[in-house]
């Protein structure tokens, strides 16, 4: 029997941590072709979206998708975001969260789990309008 993913709760947890304390959460997100976001945002295979109560509609964060409705450039669009892609999620305010492994390399029940993602230190907030330096686990 294969044992669930953490990702999602460890996302939902800090999504959580963060509007309850008033900071807005951002993903990281690599994108590919399950991944539905406005392309022309996408830099690099990535995109960072806000997930801020602010910022989203219908806001659901599920174990295999996230999925909202989100405004860019005034227009109304519908997101949909693999777990598996979400790279980082952290607050926008001082960078405080959590770096994952992209893709569907998860722990099973006969693969041994790695250790819970740590940073080496702090990552650095990112610059006013900029985007994040996210810094990668071991």
């Amino acid at each position: 029997m294969e044992l669930p993913s953490t990702k999602p709760y460890l996302l939902r947890a800090i999504w959580e941590w963060c509007c309850d304390n008033g900071f807005t959460p951002y993903i990281a997100v690599q994108v590919d072709g399950r991944t539905l976001v406005p392309r022309e945002f996408v830099k690099d295979g990535q995109i960072v979206l806000n997930l801020g109560s602010g910022a989203t509609n219908k806001l659901q964060m599920g174990n295999e998708l996230i999925e909202f409705q989100a405004r860019f450039g005034g227009v109304a669009r519908e997101l949909s975001v693999p777990v598996a892609q979400v790279a980082a999620i952290y607050a926008r305010e001082n960078g405080a969260g959590m770096a994952f492994e992209v893709g569907d390399g998860e722990a099973t029940a006969d693969a041994p789990a790695a250790a819970p993602p740590v940073f080496d230190e702090p990552p650095e907030p990112p610059p006013e309008g900029g985007r994040p330096k996210l810094q990668r686990v071991k």
